[in-house]
């Protein structure tokens, strides 16, 4: 048999040489596809949980100019206020130590005493979320100082609507140490299924009031709960029981 010319091989490999080159050509865009529709992927699911936080931005921008008494319901979804004879008035526990409190949520009693963690909580936390809030114990602390705490259930943190009237209520209460207005003695925190064994608020309300009224002879701890987020109610509360009737009302 005769030897392939020369200028056949050299066909041959061109022949070879195209054909893998369409070959790497062909798997390069496959790989680009699979790249393109994974940052598709990706973008989608970045975009679906961003989605909410714009939404919810968004949604507190448009309360940026309303008083808090505009924001939420009017004052008829809160039920009648409650009043309870407290005790725990400087009865300090270190962390920690938990304590077991009576009500859903605590308006009074034990509490810690403590730089870290802070208790009370800085003056300048106006908001808290579940990830972020402090321990029951610190809060109390921020009670006995004359703070309204406004308690958010799960159902309210679920609802973007609710929770951007709570956020947007929180801001406008926005202060800091370096700048004190004891005025602004206000916090927003969440009460969760994992807060005192599972206790939850009363059938049917969803956001509570708490204020600790009095002095070291006598104290009694205030709830106000509220089907809805109502800046009415809070304005209310806040007028009737206001941080100067605290047992410690001059600390921060």
């Amino acid at each position: 048999m005769a030897k392939p010319s020369k200028s056949a091989k050299t066909e041959r490999q061109r022949l070879i040489d195209e054909t893998l080159k369409k070959q790497r050509s062909a798997e390069k865009r496959r790989g680009n596809v699979i790249i393109a529709a994974a940052v598709v992927v990706a973008l989608a699911i970045i975009g679906v949980a961003l989605l909410p936080r714009v939404v919810g931005q968004a949604r507190e921008a448009g309360y940026a100019d309303e008083p808090v008494d505009q924001i939420g319901a009017a004052a008829s979804v809160c039920q009648d206020v409650q009043e309870l004879e407290a005790t725990g008035v400087s009865n300090h526990v270190d962390p920690p130590q938990q304590v077991t409190y009576d009500t859903a949520p605590p308006a009074f009693g034990a509490h810690w005493n403590s730089s870290n963690p802070p208790a009370p909580a800085p003056f300048d936390d106006k908001f808290y979320d579940a990830d972020d809030r402090p321990e029951l114990e610190q809060l109390v602390h921020n009670l006995e100082h004359g703070y309204t705490i406004l308690w958010y259930d799960e159902t309210i943190a679920d609802d973007s609507d609710q929770l951007a009237q709570v956020r947007s209520i929180a801001r406008k209460f926005d202060g800091s140490a370096d700048d004190l207005n004891f005025r602004l003695k206000f916090i927003a925190a969440p009460w969760t299924d994992d807060d005192e064994g599972g206790k939850k608020f009363p059938e049917g309300q969803h956001v509570a009031f708490t204020h600790w009224k009095g002095d070291a002879q006598k104290s009694i701890g205030v709830t106000q709960y509220c089907s809805e987020v109502s800046g009415a109610a809070l304005v209310d509360f806040m007028d009737k029981y206001p941080y100067t009737d605290a047992p410690e009302a001059g600390a921060i």
